[in-house]
């Protein structure tokens, strides 16, 4: 039998991504459905692309028909080894209105994995139940959120396969618990609320990325965290203590004599309350008071002079 291209037929390169995929599923599923596409091939395509999609989308069966049909070019003659597929788990498929899958498609996979059509299941072939992908979402929090703790509302929005075979816009609201000290980057997983299973197995998880929002006084570094102090010329100069607004309370910072604009100066312990906690970092800046009065003007007239008899 001849040797299927999934990756021509989903119109794809070998090195795209999983969500590439999916997003390319999802395009070809829309134009070339049959109820309501209007291409000749209509219902050909749809079930190519739904078989080639069953592959594609799950990484062991994508792995084994990669492994295997690496040596083959399209339309080649094509005979897998016997019993070979015993060396890999596989999943089921999430597609719906495929139809029968090809010979090629049965000779890589077996018999063994469930059939849909726009009436359920064909009979003869009872589906195997798989469990669901795993999901991935981005979740935007407050800084002040990692200090504290907070429980947080996100909505999404997904695409799903109705049991007509059309996709849908598909929302729903999730509650997640944002642990204190979690730093940006780190993911949150909740069981079970990944994509659903095939043939009533179990929802895959869903990992939810966490971000900060933008901070006008705070600058994150893992779990570090950076900030600009102004102070003036005096306070500089003589050494005196300033008050710090940190994320977790004020802190008074002594300051010592004649530092320069841009010194840093570390608050042991203030950073993000990780299981060992951040630093933050204050780093200073003179600023000079305006406008600058004549009195004001008079002193730093006399200062100068007073440096340039020193020298």
């Amino acid at each position: 039998m001849d040797y299927k291209d999934y990756y021509q037929i989903m119109g794809v390169d070998k090195t795209a991504t999983q969500d590439e995929i999916k997003k390319a599923y999802r395009k070809l599923a829309r134009k070339f459905h049959p109820d309501v596409s209007k291409e000749k091939d209509a219902e050909q395509r749809f079930k190519e692309i739904g078989e080639a999609y069953e592959v594609l989308r799950d990484k062991e069966k994508r792995a084994a028909y990669d492994q295997l049909g690496s040596n083959w070019k399209a339309g080649q003659g094509f005979t897998p080894p016997p019993n070979w597929q015993e060396q890999y788990h596989q999943g089921g498929s999430s597609f719906d209105g495929s139809g029968d899958f090809s010979d090629f498609f049965e000779s890589l996979f077996g018999g063994g994995f469930g059939q849909s059509t726009q009436q359920g299941f064909s009979r003869g072939r009872r589906p195997r139940t798989t469990k669901g992908q795993d999901s991935h979402a981005k979740l935007m929090i407050d800084l002040q959120d990692s200090y504290t703790g907070a429980t947080k509302s996100f909505t999404l929005r997904e695409q799903v396969v109705n049991e007509q075979g059309l996709l849908q816009n598909k929302e729903r609201t999730l509650k997640v618990k944002i642990p204190k000290g979690i730093k940006e980057g780190q993911k949150i997983r909740l069981q079970k609320q990944g994509e659903a299973g095939v043939a009533g197995g179990e929802h895959g998880d869903l990992y939810i990325e966490v971000g900060f929002n933008p901070n006008p006084l705070y600058e994150v570094e893992g779990k570090n965290i950076t900030m600009e102090l102004p102070i003036t010329p005096w306070q500089a100069a003589l050494g005196e203590t300033v008050k710090v607004e940190t994320p977790s309370g004020n802190v008074d910072l002594k300051l010592p004599k004649g530092i320069n604009s841009g010194s840093k100066m570390r608050l042991k312990g203030r950073g993000l309350p990780t299981k060992v906690p951040g630093d933050l970092f204050v780093k200073l800046k003179i600023v000079f008071p305006e406008p600058l009065t004549d009195k004001e003007i008079e002193l730093y007239q006399s200062l100068k002079t007073l440096a340039q008899e020193s020298k």
